[in-house]
C-alpha cells in the first residue's frame, strides 16, 4: 500500500530533486505539496514546485501556498546556494497557468490529518512554519498524524553547520516554528546534516543518467549548487538533504534512528536555530524526536538515480 504522504517545500535545487524522487518512486501517494518561504520567498517557491511538477506530468499534484515569512524574524534567503531562481535558472522553459486560488497550507494540513487519521506522513524538507500554525490552529493532529519526517538540523557534528557553525539552515530559517513543532508530542524524525552530508551526488553520478529524461534538468540545476561545494568543500557535487527525507520514507532502512530529547535555540545569536540533543539524558525529559545515527548512503544514492532513470 502506498503511504500518504504531504510535502512541505521551499523549492530550491534539492526540494525539487525530492519532488521527482518522491513522484518518481511510485511509492508515495502525494496527497498534496505545501510551500513555505525559505530557500526563495513564497511566489518563487510557489512556481518552482508547479514547474517540477509539469516537467514529472504530475500536475494533478495541487500546490497550496503557505507561510511567507518566519514566525517571528526576517526571512532570510539562500540565492547564493539556490541560484536566483531557487532552481539554477533550469526551469525556465516550462511554461505553467496563471494558478488558482488555494486553501492556505496549514488548513490543507490539518484537513488532511483530520481525514486520514494515522495515515498521513508529513515530509517537510523547509522550515517548519507552515506546521506551526498547523499546530497551533488544531493542535490535534500531533496525534492524527503517523509521522513528521523533517530535513534539519545537526546534532552530533557541531561545528558543521551550513548557516551558523551549530545550525543549519531550516531549522535556522524559523527556529521559533521549530520549537513548536519539536514540542508538539507528535511521532517526530530528524534526518538532519549528520547523515545529509554524507549523500553526496557527484558530477560521475549525474553522468549516469545520460539520455534519460532528467538529465539536462539535474546538470543544469545542481549547476550553482555543485559551484558553492566546490568553492567551500572543493567537490563537484551536491548533498542530497531533502531527497535523503523522502528517501527515509521509502526506505526507513537507508538510515539507523534512535529517540532522544531535542530542542532548539531560539535566543542566542552565537546558536541561534541550533537543535541541542541531550545525548546523555541530563535534563531528564522524555525523549521527543528519533535522530539519525548513520546513513547507507551508498545504497540511497544508487535508489535515487536508478528512480530517476526514467525514458521520455
Amino acid at each position: 500500500m502506498m503511504k500518504k504522504i504531504i510535502l512541505d517545500v521551499d523549492t530550491g535545487v534539492d526540494d525539487a530533486l525530492a519532488i521527482m524522487y518522491g513522484a518518481e518512486s511510485k511509492q508515495l501517494d502525494i496527497l498534496g505539496i505545501t510551500a513555505v518561504s525559505g530557500n526563495v520567498p513564497l511566489h518563487m517557491v510557489m512556481k518552482n514546485s508547479r514547474r517540477v511538477l509539469k516537467m514529472i506530468g504530475r500536475e494533478d499534484v495541487k500546490v497550496y501556498a503557505g507561510a511567507d515569512r518566519p514566525l517571528f524574524r526576517e526571512a532570510d534567503y539562500e540565492f547564493r546556494v539556490h541560484g536566483e531562481d531557487g532552481v539554477g535558472g533550469a526551469l525556465d522553459h516550462v511554461e505553467i497557468a496563471e494558478e488558482e486560488e488555494s486553501m492556505f497550507a496549514p488548513d490543507f494540513i490539518i484537513e488532511q490529518a483530520k481525514k486520514y487519521k494515522k495515515e498521513l506522513t508529513l515530509i517537510m524538507v523547509g522550515p517548519l512554519t507552515n506546521l506551526a500554525l498547523a499546530l497551533r490552529k488544531e493542535p490535534r493532529i500531533a496525534e492524527w498524524i503517523d509521522e513528521v519526517v523533517m530535513m534539519g538540523g545537526i546534532v552530533s557534528e557541531a561545528g558543521k553547520g551550513n548557516k551558523l557553525p551549530n545550525s543549519e539552515f531550516n531549522i535556522y530559517a524559523d527556529a521559533e516554528a521549530a520549537s513548536i513543532v519539536f514540542k508538539s508530542g507528535a511521532n517526530m524524525t530528524l534526518v538532519s546534516l549528520d547523515v545529509t552530508l554524507k549523500t553526496f551526488m557527484t558530477i560521475e553520478h549525474i553522468d549516469q543518467l545520460k539520455g534519460t529524461k532528467y538529465y539536462d534538468f539535474v546538470l543544469n540545476s545542481t549547476e550553482v549548487f555543485r559551484g558553492f561545494s566546490k568553492m567551500r568543500y572543493g567537490k563537484n557535487g551536491c548533498a542530497l538533504h531533502d531527497p535523503l527525507t523522502v528517501g527515509y520514507v521509502i526506505d526507513p532502512t537507508f538510515l539507523e534512528t534512535k529517540k532522544y530529547y531535542v530542542d532548539v535555540e531560539t535566543v542566542s545569536p552565537l546558536g541561534y536555530g541550533q537543535t541541542i540533543c541531550d545525548f546523555r539524558n541530563l535534563w531528564e525529559k522524555e525523549p521527543n524526536v528519533n535522530i539519525c545515527l548513520s546513513v547507507d548512503a551508498e545504497r540511497f544514492l544508487d535508489s535515487f538515480i536508478s528512480t530517476l532513470k526514467v525514458t521520455e
